[in-house]
């Protein structure tokens, strides 16, 4: 999957200072430490930026950004819908 690939490599670069251990797609963003509130709007601004899409405020759940399978079905869903 790019899209995962893409999302990996972006939350490794920005917030692991390039180094990968290896973490799961599903493993929590929140309990492993990898991302704050604050990396979270960074976040934010990846995905609007590069792929187009509007995030709205009462999206931004752990539900949706918590992992990469939750954010890569978050984005998927909302790139499909257009908006």
């Amino acid at each position: 999957m790019k899209l995962k690939s893409e999302l990996r490599q972006f939350i490794v670069e920005s917030f692991m200072y390039g180094h990968d251990d290896g973490f799961s797609d599903d493993v929590s963003f929140l309990e492993k430490g990898l991302i704050d509130s604050t990396g979270v709007l960074e976040l934010v601004s990846f995905i609007e930026a590069k792929y187009g899409i509007s995030v709205d405020d009462e999206e931004l759940v752990p539900d949706n950004f918590d992992s990469i399978v939750k954010l890569s079905t978050f984005m998927a869903k909302k790139m499909n819908n257009g908006k």
